[in-house]
């Protein structure tokens, strides 16, 4: 965690940078939650390889959390340009990192989970940041329901400079249209879990270059509650010419179609177009949400 005088020593922004993560100060918490309780263990992971350009912004919005019982830990996949430079710039605040050669970003979160000791776990990726006040959000929502897993909320839609471009409303979680269809609706930048279900369902399968978010999340769902948390975005997911939304289009369509293929019914998935409409039916409930959002800044 940063402590008030970790800020004398903590990394000044760059020149020309503002606003968050770059301006401001990590809050203060109470030591208890308001409950009482402990603040649960939070363990944020970041797989990265040469987003240099981008790793700085996403390593403030996590410590700049000022969150009290958090460890970061970040997974540099052998980076050839200033992204080591950068993380080491925050090794005080880091419980791990490292830069050498992975098989992939599935293979660098599988890393950086097996070394977490959270109660509660997610990465973001090199390229995104969070919103500030998340993880208080985050700690509440899993305090508020003993039994949950999995937990989710929307994210910003923003540029390549962070500019923001519009909202991406999260689904509720449903392991239906997750296993039958493909389809989740549940931005990996806002989703938060168990470690204990994670261990359960068997972690990231490091096989998976693009769909390792929506494999590892049914099988998640599938064991335990899971919930959508309301209010502002958690997060912020950037869109960028080398994004890997941007660039591994067709080696989704595939995961995708093997995801359906390993944890669909046949008897559903065989009838798409049905499938197709109920879950334009069920997406109505976001499309509300932005109308609300749109005309009374209304949040939910």
């Amino acid at each position: 965690m940063i402590t008030p005088t970790d800020l004398y020593t903590f990394p000044k922004p760059p020149p020309g940078k503002t606003a968050w993560p770059w301006e401001g100060q990590a809050a203060l918490f109470p030591q208890k939650m308001s409950n009482g309780q402990s603040w649960p263990k939070l363990s944020i992971v970041t797989p990265s390889c040469n987003q240099g350009q981008f790793i700085e912004e996403t390593i403030r919005s996590v410590l700049l959390q000022g969150y009290p019982n958090l460890e970061y830990l970040v997974i540099d996949g052998g980076s050839t340009d200033n992204s080591a430079d950068i993380i080491r710039k925050y090794e005080p605040w880091l419980k791990y990192w490292v830069s050498e050669t992975d098989a992939g970003q599935a293979d660098a979160i599988e890393k950086g989970f097996n070394k977490a000791s959270g109660d509660i776990l997610a990465w973001q990726n090199s390229d995104d940041f969070y919103a500030p006040g998340a993880f208080e959000r985050v700690a509440y929502f899993f305090a508020a329901r003993a039994d949950l897993v999995f937990a989710n909320g929307d994210v910003n839609l923003v540029a390549s400079n962070s500019q923001y471009v519009r909202r991406i409303y999260a689904m509720r979680p449903s392991h239906f249209f997750a296993a039958n269809l493909g389809q989740h609706g549940w931005p990996q930048q806002g989703c938060f879990w168990l470690r204990s279900a994670y261990q359960h369902v068997g972690g990231v399968n490091p096989a998976l270059q693009f769909c390792m978010d929506k494999d590892l999340f049914i099988r998640l769902v599938a064991f335990g509650p899971a919930g959508r948390i309301t209010g502002p975005a958690l997060a912020n997911f950037r869109q960028h010419q080398q994004a890997k939304s941007v660039m591994l289009k067709q080696v989704a369509r595939r995961e995708t179609a093997g995801i359906v293929e390993k944890y669909g019914r046949k008897k559903w998935t065989k009838h798409p177009r049905l499938l197709q409409a109920l879950w334009w039916v069920f997406r109505k409930q976001a499309a509300l949400r932005l109308r609300l959002g749109r005309y009374f800044d209304w949040e939910y």
